[in-house]
């Protein structure tokens, strides 16, 4: 994929494990004051695999909160967590499956309270898509991780779910690796 291209709807209609993988080295790119946007770096995702998952919000059926995962790939899931925190997903997969990937970690931010915070993403964005009209979107950045640099771990805080709280579905490369790539940084748009 080109650099700079925005990741299409296409890119997310796929099983949420494999685009946890393959979002990491994309850039997430946030629009900013006149004009300028900036691009961070993803370096940690989780993927949520649907109803069967029982780590994943719908695992117990479509709520007024988790609707949106039920809708088309390639729109944000965003919801509150423990009322203080947002949290960004991207949809994936086919519609009716409630599947996403959590984005955990882009740029100079690490954790998805602090990185939603620290780029002013909040719950306006849930449901819209993940594409320039959407306000919010990923882009090709030419940045390949080798499948030896990603280290793969359990979800964080899904302890409540039993055998899938276990299941290797964090993906995670060192953002010192991405260093010598470029991480976040500031474009006229």
């Amino acid at each position: 994929m080109k650099t700079g291209s925005i990741l299409s709807r296409d890119f997310f209609d796929r099983p949420a494990d494999r685009v946890a993988r393959e979002l990491l080295g994309a850039w997430l790119v946030v629009p900013g004051p006149q004009g300028r946007s900036t691009q961070h770096v993803v370096f940690e995702t989780e993927a949520y695999l649907g109803a069967h998952d029982l780590a994943c919000h719908g695992s117990k059926g479509m709520t007024k909160r988790n609707a949106t995962m039920f809708g088309p790939a390639g729109r944000w899931y965003v919801y509150l967590c423990y009322g203080m925190h947002w949290m960004l997903n991207i949809v994936t997969g086919s519609e009716g499956v409630p599947a996403a990937v959590l984005i955990r970690g882009v740029g100079e931010h690490a954790g998805p309270g602090r990185l939603t915070k620290a780029l002013g993403i909040d719950g306006s964005f849930d449901g819209r898509p993940g594409a320039r009209q959407g306000g919010l979107w990923f882009e090709a950045s030419g940045i390949r991780v080798p499948p030896r640099r990603i280290k793969r771990t359990p979800r964080i805080g899904v302890d409540y779910a039993g055998d899938w709280a276990k299941k290797p579905l964090r993906f995670v490369v060192d953002p010192a690796h991405l260093r010598t790539m470029p991480q976040s940084r500031r474009r006229e748009s």
